[in-house]
C-alpha cells in the first residue's frame, strides 16, 4: 500500500457500445447491444440505455431481445475498437512507463513512476486531464479510479461510472469497503460469493468480522488469507508493464450445428487464417497449434500439436489444425470451433527439413513438367496438359465450353447489422438490417447529423463493404449522405 493515491485505473465506459454510438449519430442516446446476433449469440457490451432494461454482458442475445426488443443489435467491429484502444493506450504511456493493459478498454497506470503525481492533488489533476484528453481525441468517456493500490483503484473506477473520477485517500479504505458486496473483491466469483452468502457473509465488513481463521476454514488457506487482506484494503501488487501474451486464439459459435465434414474442415481452415492474422498483428509466432471443438451435446474437446519451432505461416497452421480435426468425431454435429496458437515467441524459426522437402517437391514438379512437354507433341488425338487440368483441350466427354453452358449463380452477399458500407452515390454508411434479398443502409458518419435510410438489393453493384471511419478527425463525406432522416424504402438499384 502506498501513502499517496498514485495508482490510476482507467475503464472506458461501455466501450464497444459507446464506439458504435459515436460512429453512428442516429444511435446516440439509444439502447445499443453489441455481440453475436444469431440464436446462440452472446452480448459483449450493452450501452447504459440498454442496461436500464436489464441487458448486460455475457447475457444470451435472445434473452436481451426479449428484455429490450427495440434496441439496436450490432456485430462487433474489433478493427475499429483496437484502433481507438491504441489511441487511449498511447496517451497512458505518455503518463508513465508502467502501464498494465487488462483489455482493450482497461488499464492500470503507475503515476509515480512517470513523475506526474506524488500526492492526492497532483493525482486528481492528472486523472481529470486524462479524461478530458481522451474525450477530445476519441469523443468517448472513461472512468478513472485513484488509490494507493491496484485493487482499490479498480474499485474506485467502478464506483465512478459512468464518466466520473473517484480518489480513495489512504487510510479510508476499510470505511469505504465495509458496506460493499463481497463480489466487489477480486477473486470472489459467483461460486465463492454464494458459499459466503450461505455462511451469512454478504459484505466486505462482514468478511473482516469473520476473521482470517474462519475464512481459511471456509475457502482454504491461500484464498482465505488473500481474501482477508483484500477485505482490509491491503494490496501490494505492483503495476506490471506489457504483460506477455500466453496464447492467441479465435473461435466461432454457429447458429445451427454443422454436420457436413467438408464444411467443418473449411471453417477450421478459415479460423486458422484469422488466428494467424491476429498472431502476426501482435508480432508473435507460436509453436503449439490447438483445436477446440464443442459438439452438439456441449462436450468440448481440445487437441494440440507441437511443431519443431515457432511459426506464423498460415499454411502450416491450417495443415496442423486439419490434422487435429481428423482425430475428432463430429458425427453428431458441431456447435463451436476454435483454433489457437500457444508457446508464443517474438521470432519465427524456419523449419529446414520442411524447406528441403519443399525444394525437392518443386524440383520433381519441374522435372515432370519438362518430361510432359516432350511427350505431348500437340497431336490432335491426345489430350495435352490443358485438358488434363480441366482446361479447354478437346477430349471425349469433356464439358461444353463456358459460353455454351449457364454460368453458376454467384453466392448472395451477406450484410451483418452494424457493418460498414460505401455506396457510389451516397457515400459511407452502415447496415441497419438485411433479409429477403434486400439490405437497409443508413448513410451517416461520425460527427454528422443522423443520416438518411435507403434500401437496396443485396447484390447492388454500387454498394460495397468498407473500412470504418475514424471517430474524430477528417471523414469522407461522400457524395450525398445529407441529413434527411426520412426513410426511403425504394429499391435503390442505381
Amino acid at each position: 500500500m502506498r501513502a499517496a493515491p498514485t495508482i490510476l485505473h482507467l475503464d472506458m465506459d461501455a466501450f464497444y457500445a459507446s464506439v458504435e454510438q459515436a460512429s453512428k449519430p442516429s444511435l446516440r442516446g439509444k439502447a445499443v447491444i453489441v455481440g453475436g446476433l444469431g440464436p446462440r449469440g452472446v452480448v459483449a457490451t450493452a450501452s447504459y440505455e440498454a442496461r436500464r432494461f436489464g441487458v448486460h454482458s455475457a447475457m444470451p442475445t435472445a434473452q436481451a431481445r426479449r428484455l429490450c426488443p427495440n434496441g439496436a443489435y450490432l456485430i462487433p467491429r474489433f478493427t475499429l475498437y483496437r484502433q481507438v484502444s491504441d489511441v487511449v493506450m498511447a496517451m497512458l504511456r505518455e503518463l508513465s512507463p508502467l502501464v498494465e493493459p487488462l483489455s482493450l478498454d482497461e488499464a492500470f497506470v503507475d503515476l509515480e513512476a512517470g513523475g506526474v503525481a506524488f500526492d492526492a492533488g497532483s493525482a486528481r489533476a492528472t486523472g481529470e486531464r486524462l479524461r478530458a484528453e481522451i474525450r477530445a481525441a476519441t469523443g468517448l468517456s472513461g472512468s478513472v479510479g485513484l488509490a494507493g493500490s491496484k485493487m482499490l483503484a479498480k474499485v474506485a473506477s467502478e464506483e465512478a461510472k459512468p464518466a466520473g473520477l473517484l480518489l480513495i485517500q489512504p487510510g479510508t479504505e476499510r470505511e469505504l469497503l465495509a458496506p460493499m458486496s463481497v463480489r466487489t473483491l477480486p477473486g470472489v466469483g459467483p461460486a465463492t460469493g454464494e458459499h459466503l452468502r450461505r455462511a451469512g457473509i454478504t459484505t466486505v465488513g462482514e468478511l473482516v468480522e469473520a476473521g482470517e481463521d474462519e475464512l481459511v476454514r471456509m475457502v482454504g488457506r491461500a484464498h482465505g488469507t488473500g481474501l482477508y487482506r483484500m477485505a482490509l484494503g491491503l494490496d501490494d501488487r505492483p503495476v506490471v508493464a506489457e504483460r506477455d501474451a500466453k496464447s492467441v486464439s479465435v473461435e466461432d459459435t454457429f447458429d445451427v450445428d454443422l454436420h457436413d465434414r467438408v464444411r467443418i474442415r473449411g471453417e477450421v481452415q478459415r479460423l486458422a487464417d484469422r488466428c494467424v492474422q491476429r498472431l502476426r498483428g501482435s508480432g508473435h509466432s507460436g509453436r503449439t497449434i490447438v483445436l477446440k471443438v464443442r459438439r452438439y451435446d456441449f462436450s468440448t474437446l481440445t487437441r494440440s500439436e507441437t511443431l519443431r519451432g515457432p511459426t506464423d505461416d498460415a499454411a502450416v497452421v491450417r495443415e496442423a489444425a486439419s490434422r487435429l480435426l481428423e482425430a475428432v468425431d463430429t458425427t453428431g454435429g458441431v456447435r463451436l470451433l476454435g483454433v489457437g496458437v500457444t508457446g508464443l515467441a517474438d521470432y519465427t524459426q524456419e523449419d529446414l527439413f520442411a524447406q528441403s522437402l519443399a525444394a525437392e517437391a518443386a524440383a520433381a514438379e519441374a522435372a515432370d513438367e519438362e518430361g510432359g512437354t516432350e511427350g505431348t507433341g500437340g497431336g490432335a488425338g491426345e489430350a495435352g496438359p490443358e485438358a488434363a487440368d480441366g482446361g479447354a483441350g478437346a477430349r471425349e466427354g469433356a464439358e461444353p465450353p463456358a459460353e455454351g453452358r449457364e454460368a453458376p449463380e454467384a453466392p448472395e452477399r451477406r450484410w451483418p447489422a452494424g457493418s460498414d458500407v460505401r455506396h457510389v452515390l451516397y457515400g459511407p454508411g452502415w447496415v441497419q438490417g438485411s433479409g429477403v434479398g434486400r439490405v437497409t443502409v443508413r448513410f451517416e458518419q461520425p460527427g454528422s447529423e443522423p443520416g438518411r435510410v435507403r434500401t437496396f438489393r443485396v447484390d447492388d453493384p454500387e454498394l460495397e463493404p468498407s473500412d470504418p471511419l475514424p471517430l474524430v478527425g477528417d471523414t469522407d463525406t461522400g457524395t450525398g449522405t445529407g441529413t434527411d432522416t426520412d426513410t426511403d424504402t425504394g429499391t435503390g438499384t442505381g
